[in-house]
């Protein structure tokens, strides 16, 4: 019975992750349209329409929210489009330039476009490179993500030069603590990023397949 119930949990806490995680950024990304699109859609005569197991108003909302996201990712692709365009991208570059200059605004659009840059343009080896890091204290050991070299800042007041290391929590790995080791501190891992997460994710449940730890034997 234990058996069972394990295997089981395995299988479904990742979908329920999942499926929360999905759940979270549609609602994220429809709720400040939600209202316009639900009213439009009322005046269709949708609303006295159910569809197999929805009721109408079911079927406004779902139905709100996939209209929303066709219109986002058309919208998109649109700007980026357009945004190839040389007058423009100079447009742009005019309007990036005078966000950076408004007061409290340049700091949360600033912030914001590093993070997009960093995550899906640049080309960096971020979250890449898996290691072991002494965490919580010394002589006990957690799995973490290099992110990339500590601020200089950091290194100075060190007098070290450092590596910055994500270290998610289980069983949810996006959240967790931002970490500035010394390189010699640090054991790299042959091991897959994706292979680290679902086993963080599973609780240590699902073993990664058999890796060399860089400079080491088979574990």
């Amino acid at each position: 019975m234990k058996k069972y119930f394990i295997t089981g949990l395995v299988i479904l806490l990742p979908v329920a992750v999942t499926i929360a995680i999905v759940v979270f950024l549609v609602n994220f990304l429809t709720k400040p349209f939600m209202g316009l699109v639900t009213k439009l859609l009322y005046h269709t005569g949708i609303k006295d329409i159910g569809f197999f197991i929805f009721s109408p108003e079911q079927v406004i909302r779902y139905g709100s929210q996939i209209i929303i996201l066709i219109g986002l990712f058309l919208i998109t692709l649109a700007i980026g489009f357009v945004g190839r365009l040389f007058f423009v991208n100079a447009f742009f570059r005019l309007s990036d330039k005078i966000l950076h200059k408004i007061p409290l605004v340049n700091k949360v659009y600033k912030t914001t476009q590093d993070i997009i840059k960093t995550l899906f343009v640049t080309d960096k080896d971020s979250f890449k490179q898996v290691v072991l890091a002494p965490f919580p204290s010394k002589g006990s050991f957690c799995l973490g993500l290099v992110s990339r070299q500590s601020p200089p800042t950091c290194e100075e007041a060190a007098k070290t030069p450092m590596i910055s290391v994500f270290i998610p929590t289980t069983p949810n790995p996006t959240t967790g603590f931002l970490l500035m080791f010394k390189k010699e501190d640090l054991i790299y891992l042959d091991m897959k990023t994706e292979d680290a997460v679902k086993y963080i994710v599973s609780c240590g449940v699902i073993l990664p397949e058999n890796q060399k730890i860089e400079g080491g034997k088979e574990s």
